[in-house]
């Protein structure tokens, strides 16, 4: 994010022994210029600070987004997610104005960083850099991560089921791992934990057999380093924080160890490595996002874990993990769709866990199949993964236990990929195995965007499920908030929480359409509030009922307007709904509907006044 004023790279990363990486021809120049719709509050670097994120306005923020994306974990495009910068903004400006989202989780390879050992690739540096740079100049966070799956393709034989991504060749060669085999394997996977070249490669990666975790490190600061070198101080404010490693997994425990003394033995002191790299590479004021063992909340596989040996994490890590229903995938162990409700108690866990921990949460990859025998679940899944992303309270309670919402957990749904079906992928290098439908990697098909045939990008999945009012920054704390997408299961619209027949007005004010309400306490910030309006919430006809008044079609935004509509920075369209309280300890709250067309004054300030009398009786 850019702040108002331009300014000048003040410092360049310099690091012992890394000097000739962190320059090449064409890194951009050190100015930048003003972020399209910005606003005087907005662009400041993220911390992590009372469980929470916050802006430097003191303001608690909500990332929520996608996975960009599983092109990476492909050859086609040389490991990078897009095969240029212009497709790289094509898809930021979609995954804003179309998908709603405010920050991407952005892949990159160890396998194309690092091709040669102890050599890092600066071509591949600098175009990943520049397709990130894409989405920072769209208004969106950006996290990297190094991703593996399987940690190598080059574990795969070229007559595979399955393949691979992640580490480089040298460091699968060094290992002289036995022939991959899975078995009887019918989701790919099942080789985390049956395929025995898989395995032991995991094993010497987590005990640094070959110095193979110190050159991944290596390779992980001078990565960061070039990053922040090579993009403006106002982009890196953008840069969230760095995703260490996808999906963590022992391979093999040894003697005596299991899951939870892995986690404590081996995996912590490898994030406590990669936390000193990221201050060497001057990332010192960004968290580490962590990830525990994958399996330590599966509801099929799972393993005790959670890293509850390391303590409290607090600023300088965030609580990290990963939500697919395995049941539901499984199309035997859940037969019929998700319902309200489903999973309020799996991302409960994770709220809990981040809180002991003493700082955040992100669920950095959720989702379902779009195509399968259980594709049928993906309407219902999705909804209740992000119903539970929204509240910890089911829809049908909700409404009487406020109260007990919770935090409202940030989210990065997998996955955002535009050549989704449009793929040419020689599966493990075998040219008679070209891949092109899906996303072209072990049968997966999750992407929510593909482009169509005149090359514009288009959603797969329900508009109203994904493009979604969420409070993207909160000034002061969030009470309760809940968002009713009334998202489709093909003919049949989805309303897990209607407002009750007790509130008669507010009732008839939402109607039939969509709305969202949030509760929250002031802390005397200055910066407003800001929900997402999605593109079903067009300015002119959008509602909102609050304590600090009542709108039909908010005005813009001025620094004297309490509810006001605005831009989202980037230039791409995408807007949002200002409140400004600037109080201190006061209950507020704000229903935000499309349902009504140029309602009353009447029935406006009658559904003011029920809503402000359920404020006092649920919350106080």
């Amino acid at each position: 994010m850019r702040n108002i004023r331009a300014r000048l790279l003040a410092v360049l990363v310099v690091l012992c022994g890394l000097c000739g990486f962190l320059t090449v021809a064409g890194s951009p120049a050190a100015t930048a210029a003003t972020l399209p719709d910005s606003l005087p509050f907005d662009g400041t670097a993220l911390t992590v600070s009372g469980g929470r994120f916050l802006d430097a306005h003191g303001r608690e923020v909500v990332l929520r987004g996608y996975n960009v994306s599983g092109e990476t974990k492909l050859a086609e495009n040389k490991g990078l997610p897009f095969a240029s910068v212009a497709d790289a903004r094509k898809s930021a400006t979609a995954l804003r104005a179309l998908g709603g989202g405010n920050s991407v989780r952005f892949l990159l390879s160890w396998a194309y960083a690092e091709p040669v050992r102890g050599q890092v690739d600066t071509t591949y540096l600098a175009a990943a850099t520049e397709q990130l740079r894409a989405f920072l100049d769209a208004g969106i966070r950006v996290y990297p991560d190094f991703h593996q799956d399987l940690y190598s393709r080059h574990l795969f034989n070229t007559g595979s089921w399955y393949t691979g991504d992640g580490a480089p060749k040298w460091a699968v060669d060094l290992g002289g791992y036995p022939g991959e085999s899975c078995g009887i394997c019918f989701l790919w996977g099942q080789n985390i934990t049956q395929n025995g070249a898989v395995k032991a490669a995991q094993y010497d990666f987590w005990h640094n057999n070959h110095g193979l975790q110190d050159s991944f490190l290596a390779t992980a600061q001078k990565t960061m380093a070039y990053i922040k070198t090579n993009v403006t101080t106002e982009e890196f404010a953008g840069v969230l924080g760095f995703d260490p490693y996808n999906e963590p997994y022992a391979g093999t425990y040894d003697s005596g160890q299991n899951s939870r003394t892995w986690e404590r033995d081996l995996l912590w002191p490898f994030y406590v490595k990669f936390r000193a790299r990221m201050d060497a590479a001057g990332w010192t004021d960004k968290p580490a996002f962590v990830e525990p063992n994958l399996f330590w909340n599966g509801n099929v596989s799972k393993e005790e874990g959670g890293l509850l040996d390391a303590g409290t994490l607090g600023s300088r890590y965030v609580f990290n993990t990963h939500f697919y229903d395995q049941k539901a995938i499984s199309g035997v162990l859940m037969w019929g769709n998700a319902e309200d409700g489903q999973y309020v108690t799996d991302f409960g866990t994770v709220r809990d866990r981040a809180s002991a921990a003493g700082t955040t949460a992100i669920v950095s990859e959720f989702g379902h199949p779009l195509n399968g025998n259980t594709a049928g679940k993906a309407p219902t899944v999705l909804k209740a993964m992000y119903q539970a992303l929204d509240s910890r309270v089911k829809g049908a309670n909700w409404w009487t236990a406020p109260a007990t919402s919770g935090p409202v957990l940030s989210g990065s749904q997998w996955q955002w990929d535009i050549y989704n079906g449009r793929h040419h992928e020689l599966m493990n290098d075998n040219a008679d195995k070209v891949l092109t439908t899906g996303d072209a990697w072990n049968d997966e098909d999750l992407s929510a965007v593909r482009l169509d045939n005149s090359g514009t990008a288009t959603l797969r999945q329900d508009a109203r499920l994904l493009d979604r009012i969420y409070p993207s920054a909160t000034s002061g704390t969030t009470v309760a908030f809940t968002y009713e997408d009334r998202s489709r299961d093909g003919s049949t619209t989805l309303t897990w929480n209607p407002v009750p027949s007790s509130l008669p007005n507010t009732k008839q004010l939402v109607g039939s359409g969509q709305y969202g309400l949030l509760v929250w306490r002031s802390n005397g910030g200055t910066a407003p509030t800001e929900l997402h309006l999605p593109a079903s919430f067009p300015t002119a006809t959008t509602t909102v009922v609050s304590d600090l008044g009542t709108v039909y079609a908010p005005p813009a935004y001025t620094t004297t307007t309490k509810i006001a509509a605005a831009a989202e920075p980037g230039g791409t369209g995408s807007r949002r709904l200002l409140l400004s309280a600037p109080d201190t300890g006061t209950v507020h709250y704000a229903l935000v509907a499309n349902g009504a067309t140029a309602p009353s004054a009447t029935l406006l300030a009658a559904a003011r006044t029920e809503l402000s009398t359920w404020v006092a009786q649920k919350v106080g």
